[in-house]
């Protein structure tokens, strides 16, 4: 009686998109289950908790609950042990666009912002120039007293070198 738990912890749980539950008690691949139910996407059904929030509306703490759903490639592995979900291929066909959408929202907001941020800075980045001009040609002036001194310094100093006479021996 107490190896119940055992038993579900060994089996691979389908979840049908009617609400019907499927155990398998092996492992199988991706692939056979999509071949069985055509149409349809095999997922990895994990749950996250996020972190407890206060609601606006009443004041109470509540632990928000995040449902997460990766699609798995054919050629991967159900697992005893874990969740799995069928998906058809219209709900991924939505998902995947609106995914798209809201990189493009994501994106367009960034454009939105740097162009803000650069129409304010376009007066200070006159003066950025500004100081950035001078302080490039403060060190191009330091540059050339540098290679001038340098130079100079290599100019006074000659090694000389003596001959030297060999015995003969």
């Amino acid at each position: 009686m107490g190896n119940c738990q055992a038993a579900e912890a060994a089996t691979v749980v389908l979840q049908h998109p009617g609400g019907r539950v499927e155990r398998l008690y092996w492992s199988t691949s991706a692939a056979e289950v999509m071949r069985a139910n055509p149409g349809h996407y095999v997922a990895l059904v994990t749950l996250r908790v996020a972190e407890e929030r206060h609601d606006a509306v009443d004041g109470a703490r509540r632990t928000v609950r995040l449902t997460r759903v990766k699609l798995l490639k054919p050629k991967e592995t159900l697992l005893l042990g874990h969740v799995y979900r069928l998906i058809t291929t219209q709900e991924v066909t939505k998902a995947m666009q609106a995914r798209k959408e809201e990189k493009l929202k994501k994106a367009q907001q960034q454009l939105l912002e740097s162009r803000q941020s650069k129409a304010r800075g376009a007066a200070e980045e006159e003066d950025d120039e500004e100081a950035l001009d001078a302080s490039l040609d403060q060190l191009a002036r330091q540059d050339r007293d540098d290679n001038r001194s340098s130079s100079a310094r290599h100019r006074q100093w000659r090694p000389s070198l003596q001959r030297i006479d060999e015995a003969a021996s």
